[in-house]
């Protein structure tokens, strides 16, 4: 059944801290998980709730993007007047760029304005990687009455990723919220994922623009805690949170429990996306592969432990991969060994190499680097 509800992918200024991951690409392609990219989880999310039109607003380097996410047939996303659009930036001149994502809502407004029977709208980033059912987070914000609905974590430890903390009352009110990326006492993350309905958020455009704000959540979202209904839905699923080296290097490691796995993967339906046709891995003679994901089309004659393989890669003879991530068609010499490192797409390790980083700070080789 599908909800009366539009999805949008907010790539608008994301925190980006990844490095040279993100150097030829956007956040949202980054690869995660052997096979995906960022940004399948949000697509899948929203598909699998029954969203049945989604828009994503691309800001910079969407090259990749676009070549990824194509004509949405992989997320069944090609349809007629529904369906998957990439709304790329409206550039007037060369101010528009650096404005915040209420401007291009805006420019692009009749994205909204044409979906006459979608009544609300979710609002996502790509870097929030988890696996939620937009449909029950409507139920609550209806039986709530709540204006805004924020999904939200609850986390007393320490993220990886650079995430921003809410405040929220015995009612489940959001009283408090950072502006950035700070320090404020509390055990519950923003997801960075808002129900409203369409009506509200476009008069939330319009309002703030006309006041020169621009910004989602600075302007249109702080500024509406104390006038505005603004609750928390608590998502009890498995969350990794993907804007920085640290935290994709440990969020992607999560993956080899498999409790983490099936849950992410699985459990409010299946992770979406674009489809390769691969051979089968090939597990040469003297292989030794334990505790890893490895994707198709890999050839392996060395030992893999502990690591995410993508689609390609080849691990010579005599070669060890322990507590890695290599990604697509990365290739690992004779008689080398990687530990806790990152390879891009493309990069080759000539035999003899031997590369070591922490598991706080892993070496991370960029794409098509040859070392």
């Amino acid at each position: 059944m599908n909800l009366p509800m539009l999805g949008v992918i907010n790539l608008i200024h994301e925190t980006d801290e990844m490095g040279g991951l993100t150097a030829g690409r956007c956040l949202a392609t980054v690869p995660f998980g052997g096979r995906y990219r960022l940004i399948d989880f949000a697509l899948s999310s929203m598909v699998n709730s029954g969203i049945p039109k989604a828009a994503i607003f691309a800001h910079t380097k969407f090259r990749s993007l676009m070549d990824h996410v194509g004509s949405g047939k992989s997320w069944d996303l090609h349809r007629k007047g529904r369906g998957l659009f990439v709304l790329p930036p409206s550039m007037e001149d060369q101010t528009d760029f650096g404005k915040g994502d209420l401007y291009h809502f805006y420019r692009h407004r009749d994205y909204f304005t044409r979906s006459e029977p979608f009544e609300y709208v979710a609002i996502t980033r790509s870097h929030m990687v988890c696996n939620v059912d937009f449909a029950r987070v409507l139920e609550d914000h209806r039986q709530r009455g709540a204006d805004i609905t924020v999904v939200c974590k609850r986390s007393p430890e320490p993220v990886a990723g650079l995430a921003r903390r809410v405040k929220v009352n015995e009612a489940g009110r959001i009283t408090e919220m950072q502006e950035h990326y700070g320090r404020l006492s509390s055990d519950v993350i923003s997801m960075e994922m808002y129900v409203l309905s369409k009506e509200l958020l476009l008069d939330l455009v319009e309002s703030s623009l006309a006041k020169g704000q621009d910004h989602l959540v600075r302007h249109a979202v702080l500024s509406s805690l104390g006038t505005l209904k603004v609750n928390a839905y608590l998502h009890e699923g498995w969350l990794g949170i993907v804007n920085n080296v640290a935290g994709y290097y440990r969020h992607n490691m999560e993956l080899l429990q498999p409790e983490v796995w099936q849950e992410l993967f699985f459990r409010n339906g299946p992770i979406f996306t674009k489809v390769k046709d691969e051979p089968p891995t090939r597990y040469r003679p003297g292989a030794d592969v334990s505790d890893s994901l490895v994707a198709n089309g890999c050839d392996i004659e060395g030992t893999v432990r502990n690591s995410i393989l993508f689609r390609g890669v080849k691990v010579r003879k005599g070669a060890v991969v322990e507590n890695c991530i290599v990604m697509q068609n990365g290739v690992v010499g004779e008689n080398g060994s990687l530990t806790n490192c990152i390879l891009d797409k493309e990069v080759e390790i000539r035999p003899m190499q031997h590369l070591r980083g922490a598991e706080e700070m892993p070496f991370l080789a960029v794409k098509r680097k040859v070392i």
